[in-house]
C-alpha cells in the first residue's frame, strides 16, 4: 500500500477508483478487433455530437453519436431555401425524445505494451530520449506500474524539470521505492537522455551521460503484472500522467548498463538501438506510421499507439531546419532518425456509443441535412445541429451538376469541439474556435496549438464540430461565414432557380477520385482550401475528359491533406504561411506520416492549385469589418459569357458582385485569389534562392477584377507567402480559361462570391450563362 511519500513523485489529483473499461478500437488499425486499453475517462459538460460519417448515399445508414447532460429531442432536417431560419427546415425524420445520455471521452496517446517484465532481473535499466513540451506535472516516460501497487518500476519527469524513478519491492516502504533528481534536470524543448539505473544494490538516474543522483536499493524488486507503458502510468488499472512530449529510442535492460555504456548512449543521439542478449524491450518507433509500434529486441513486446500520437518528427540526432525548395528527402537522410510525438489531449474518436440512427430513404434529395437537438439549459430553448450530407441513390440518375462540400476545411477550422455554446443561435466562430468547456477537453485543431504547445498535425473525423453549423458567423458585424453557412447561399439559389444538383463531401471525393466522371459541371463552392492528392487526381482526370469546373471558393486548393487507412483522421502539416503549425525551422517535420511525402502548401508539395483552377492565394481582409469588403468590376464585357444566353448588361468598370446600392454581401473577401500574373506585379522581393515563379498558363481570360480596401485591414502575401502591401484596392480575380490540358474553368476567385450571388441579379445572369455554356441550361419556368 501506497504512502505519502510515494505521492511526492507521483503527486497529482486521485482519479476515481472505477475502470470504465475498454474503449471501442478508435485508433485500432482496418480489421483490428481489439479493444483500446483503458484510460482515466474525462466527462464532457453540455450537449456534444457527431455522425460516423460526413455523407450517406440514399438507401443508406448514418449513425449519430451524442454526449448531452440534459433530456433532448432529436429530429433530422433537410436545410431549407431561408438561409438563416431554421423554421424553413423540413423535418424529415423524428426521433424522438431522449433522456440525458452523458459520454466520456479518454483524451492522451501513449504506447502500451501489453507483454510486460514478468522475471525478476539481477539488474534493470530504463533509457529514452524526450523532448518535453511541458514539464507542469508528473509524466510517464518508461513505465510498468500502477499507483495502487508496490511492485513495477517508473522513470518519469515532474514538475519543474525533475526526473523521477521508481522501483516496487511488494511492500514498500516508499523511502526505498521512489527517489528524484532536482528541478531542471530537464527543459522544455530540448533533448535529453535520461536513463534509470539498478545494479542490485543501488539505484541511480542519469541525464545526458551524468549521473544526477544515487540511493541505495538492495531489493528485492518485483516487476508486478502491469503493462509497459511509454508516455504514461498508471492507476487503478487506468492509462493517465500522459506525457506531452516526444520520445525516441526507449528501451528496458535486464542488466544494469555500465557507466561507459551509458555515456556512450548518450552520445550515440538516438541512432542506434539498444543491443545485448539482456535487452527486454527496445522501441525505436521507426515504423513512422500506423497504430504498431515494433520490438527490436526480439522478445515480441510489440506495443500499440493508442490515440495516434504524431510520427515523422525525426529524432534527436537531426536538425529540422531544411530548405524550402530543394530535394530534401527524409528517406535518404542517415541522421534524421526517429522519435514520436504525445500529447496529453490527443483524441481523434470520441469512441461514443451511437445514440440514434438514420436510414435515408432511397427517394432523398441530395443535399445538406442535419440531426438536430432540441433541449433546454439555464433556462433557454437552444439547439445543436449535427450536420451531414445525403448524397443521391445508386439508382438515381446523376444531376448535371456535383457541387463539392468543403468539409476538409470544416474540419481544420474546428477549434473546441467540446466548447461552449453562446446563447445566439448565430455564432461568431474565429479561428480559435468556441471558448472551451469545464476540464478543458481538447480543443486543438489545424489553427489552434495542442494545449501543451504542440502544433497540430492532424484531426479527426469522429468528433463533434460544432464550427459547421449551419448558422455559424465568421464577421459579426457583416454577418460574413466562410463554413457552411457560406456555401449555403448558392444551395438555395440553385433549389430556388429550379437547378438539380448532386453533393459530395471532400472525402468522398478523397476515397473515389473517379466520382466526377458522372456530371458535366462540378462547382467548388465556399471556402475549398483543403486537398489530398486523390482529390486532385479525381479533379485533373475530370478536368482531361472535358470537364467543366467552377469555382466560387477562395484561397482555393491550398494545403495538402492526407487521410489514415480508415479515412477518420485527416492530417495536414501546416509551415510557411499564416495558420502555421511548426516554424519554419522545423520545416524538416512537414512530411506525412500516411504517404511519406511532402505536406505544407499544394505549391511547395508540387501540385499548385494554379494548374487546376487558374488562380492562387492573394491574402484575406477583415471580415468583421463591413468597409473591409469589395464587389468586382467587369473588365472584358465583350466576351460571350456576358451576353448569351442571355444579356447581363453588365458595361465595362461596372460593379457587381454586391447588394443593393453597393451595401453588403459583398463578393471580395475574406480570401481572394489572383492570377499568377497579377500576383507577380505585387511582389516587393526577388524570388527566394532556389524557387521560380511561374507564369500564367495559357488560355486565361480576365472576366472581372475584385476590389479590396486595403487601407480598412487585410494582410496580403506574394506566391511564396512573404508579405507585400499593394498600392491599388487590388482583390480577387474573376477568370474564364479554357486549359490547354483539356477542360474549361469559371473561377469567381473569392469565398464571399456564393454569399453576393444570392443578392445580385446581374451576378446572377453571368452564372446562368457560365452554366449554360457548361451544359446546364437554365431551368424552365
Amino acid at each position: 500500500m501506497k504512502r505519502s511519500t510515494r505521492r511526492t513523485f507521483l503527486k497529482s489529483a486521485a482519479v476515481g477508483t472505477v475502470a470504465l473499461g475498454g474503449l471501442p478500437r478508435a485508433s485500432a488499425a482496418p480489421g483490428d478487433s481489439a479493444e483500446i486499453p483503458a484510460s482515466v475517462p474525462l466527462r464532457v459538460e453540455g450537449v456534444h455530437g457527431y455522425a460516423d460519417a460526413h455523407s450517406v448515399v440514399a438507401g443508406g445508414t448514418i449513425r449519430f453519436h451524442l454526449s448531452a447532460d440534459v433530456p433532448f429531442r432529436l429530429e433530422v432536417v433537410r436545410l431549407g431555401l431561408q438561409v438563416d431560419d431554421p423554421s424553413a427546415d423540413r423535418v424529415v425524420h423524428r426521433a424522438g425524445d431522449f433522456p440525458a445520455r452523458p459520454q466520456p471521452i479518454h483524451p492522451g496517446s501513449y504506447v502500451h505494451v501489453a507483454s510486460g517484465i514478468r522475471s525478476t532481473p539481477r539488474g534493470l535499466t530504463l533509457e529514452c530520449w524526450v523532448r518535453p513540451w511541458s514539464l507542469e506535472r508528473l509524466q510517464g516516460l518508461v513505465t510498468q506500474e500502477d499507483k495502487t501497487s508496490d511492485a513495477g518500476f517508473a522513470l518519469g519527469l515532474g514538475a519543474g524539470g525533475y526526473v523521477g524513478l521508481f522501483l516496487g519491492n511488494g511492500t514498500g516502504p516508499d523511502e526505498v521505492e521512489v527517489h528524484r533528481t532536482a528541478p531542471g534536470s530537464v527543459v522544455r524543448g530540448r533533448w535529453h537522455h535520461v536513463v534509470g539505473r539498478w545494479d542490485g544494490k543501488q539505484k541511480e538516474i542519469w541525464v545526458d551521460g551524468r549521473k544526477l543522483g544515487e540511493w541505495p536499493f538492495e531489493g528485492p524488486f518485483v516487476p508486478g503484472r502491469h503493462p509497459i507503458r511509454l508516455g504514461a502510468m498508471g492507476e487503478n488499472g487506468l492509462a493517465l500522467r500522459f506525457l506531452d512530449g516526444d520520445l525516441a529510442q526507449c528501451a528496458v535492460y535486464g542488466r544494469a548498463l555500465s557507466e561507459v555504456e551509458i555515456r556512450h548512449r548518450a552520445g550515440s543521439a538516438g541512432l542506434v538501438p539498444a543491443g545485448g542478449r539482456e535487452v527486454l524491450g527496445n522501441w525505436d518507433f521507426s515504423e513512422e506510421r500506423g497504430d504498431r509500434v515494433g520490438d527490436r529486441s526480439g522478445r515480441r513486446r510489440q506495443g500499440r499507439l493508442i490515440h495516434h500520437g504524431t510520427w515523422m518528427i525525426g529524432g534527436p540526432s537531426w536538425d529540422p531546419d531544411v530548405p524550402r525548395f530543394g530535394d530534401y528527402d527524409p528517406r535518404k537522410d542517415p541522421r534524421r532518425g526517429h522519435g514520436l510525438r504525445l500529447a496529453s489531449d490527443d483524441l481523434y474518436d470520441c469512441g461514443w456509443e451511437p445514440v440514434a440512427t438514420w436510414r435515408a430513404p432511397s427517394d432523398s434529395e441530395p443535399g445538406v441535412y442535419s440531426a438536430r437537438l432540441r433541449y433546454s439549459s439555464e433556462g433557454r430553448d437552444r439547439q445543436y445541429d449535427i450536420p451531414f450530407l445525403v448524397r443521391r441513390s445508386r439508382r438515381r440518375t446523376p444531376a448535371s451538376m456535383l457541387v463539392l462540400c468543403s468539409t476538409n476545411t470544416w474540419r481544420a477550422y474546428n477549434g473546441a469541439p467540446f466548447g461552449i455554446w453562446p446563447d445566439s443561435l448565430h455564432a461568431v466562430i474565429g479561428t480559435d474556435g468556441l471558448p472551451n468547456s469545464k476540464g478543458d477537453p481538447p480543443a486543438f485543431c489545424l489553427y489552434r496549438r495542442h494545449a501543451a504547445g504542440q502544433g497540430t498535425y492532424q484531426v479527426g473525423l469522429r468528433m463533434p464540430w460544432p464550427v459547421a453549423g449551419p448558422y455559424v458567423l465568421y464577421g459579426g458585424p457583416t454577418r460574413y461565414s466562410h463554413l457552411m453557412r457560406a456555401e449555403r447561399f448558392f444551395h438555395t439559389w440553385l433549389e430556388g432557380s429550379g437547378y438539380r444538383y448532386d453533393v459530395a463531401a471532400d472525402d468522398d471525393l478523397h476515397r473515389s477520385p473517379d466520382l466526377l466522371r458522372d456530371y458535366r459541371v462540378v462547382v467548388l463552392n465556399g471556402h475549398s482550401e483543403y486537398w489530398s492528392l486523390p482529390m486532385l487526381k479525381g479533379l485533373e482526370a475530370f478536368l482531361r475528359r472535358g470537364g467543366n469546373l467552377v469555382v466560387l471558393s477562395g484561397n482555393s486548393l491550398f494545403w495538402r491533406v492526407s487521410f489514415d487507412p480508415t479515412g477518420t483522421v485527416m492530417e495536414c502539416r501546416k509551415v510557411d504561411a499564416p495558420g502555421n503549425q511548426m516554424l519554419p525551422s522545423e520545416r524538416g517535420e512537414s512530411w506525412h506520416s500516411q504517404d511519406g511525402l511532402r505536406g505544407g502548401l499544394l505549391r511547395d508539395c508540387g501540385h499548385p492549385g494554379w494548374r487546376y483552377v487558374g488562380l492562387e492565394t492573394l491574402g484575406w481582409n477583415n471580415q468583421g469589418n463591413p468597409k473591409n469588403f469589395g464587389p468586382y468590376e467587369a473588365v472584358s464585357t465583350d466576351h460571350f459569357l456576358f451576353h448569351r444566353p442571355e444579356e447581363t448588361g453588365l458595361q465595362p468598370g461596372e460593379r457587381f458582385g454586391q447588394g443593393m446600392g453597393g451595401a453588403l454581401p459583398l463578393a471580395n473577401g475574406h480570401e481572394f485569389d489572383l492570377r499568377l500574373s497579377t500576383l507577380a506585379g505585387l511582389q516587393e522581393l526577388p524570388a527566394p534562392p532556389g524557387a521560380v515563379l511561374p507564369q500564367d498558363p495559357p488560355g486565361i481570360v480576365p472576366l472581372a477584377n475584385g476590389i479590396i480596401p486595403w487601407k480598412e485591414g487585410g494582410s496580403a502575401f506574394d506566391y511564396f507567402f512573404r508579405p507585400i502591401h499593394p498600392r491599388t484596392d487590388q482583390g480577387g480575380e474573376m477568370i474564364y480559361w479554357e486549359r490547354p490540358e483539356g477542360g474549361r474553368v469559371f473561377n469567381a476567385g473569392s469565398i464571399g462570391s456564393g454569399w453576393a450571388l444570392a443578392s445580385d441579379p446581374k451576378f446572377q445572369s453571368l452564372l446562368r450563362n457560365v452554366l449554360a455554356h457548361f451544359g446546364v441550361p437554365r431551368p424552365r419556368a
